[in-house]
């Protein structure tokens, strides 16, 4: 259910609960991005968090679509290899007039410069050919092969499945 405020949507149930699921070091960071985000975007325009936290295995089937399932290839990061799977990465959409856009424009890059301002880096930014226009993360430093060791070695925030970083 989206909040309106002014005529003017504030944000949403489903993305505050994928946000709230984001490494503890980085939630109320990207909570606040978020928040701003929507209410720099224009009525009728309103960003939608469509991935954050994944298991390995989701990693995992998105990697393989394209290789051995049909359909386009979407990720190069196999199971580990994703910021995702550490809870240091969101997706998101914008929904213009009550439709998913993903196109890259003036309303994008309000999100998208929203985010960066709180340390988040861009995958459309990504060095390479491959462009990752929907994906934010934030690596607090580390690389995917750090963040794999220590979650290999069950280096976790006591009573949490978040890597202790």
């Amino acid at each position: 259910m989206l909040k309106v405020h002014n005529n003017k949507t504030m944000s949403d149930n489903a993305s505050i609960f994928k946000l709230q699921q984001l490494h503890p070091k980085i939630r109320q960071a990207a909570i606040q991005a978020y928040t701003e985000a929507c209410a720099a975007t224009p009525v009728g325009v309103h960003p939608s968090i469509t991935q954050g936290l994944r298991t390995f295995a989701e990693s995992e089937a998105i990697y393989e679509q394209g290789r051995s399932k049909p359909g386009p290839i979407v990720s190069n990061a196999k199971a580990g290899q994703s910021y995702h799977n550490y809870a240091l990465a969101i997706d998101f959409v914008l929904i213009i007039n009550g439709k998913q856009s993903w196109v890259v424009d003036h309303n994008w890059m309000i999100v998208v410069n929203t985010f960066k301002k709180y340390g988040f880096t861009w995958g459309g930014d990504f060095a390479g050919s491959f462009k990752d226009y929907p994906h934010l993360e934030n690596k607090l430093g580390h690389n995917w092969q750090q963040l794999l060791a220590m979650h290999n070695t069950g280096q976790f925030i006591p009573g949490t499945t978040y890597v202790n970083i």
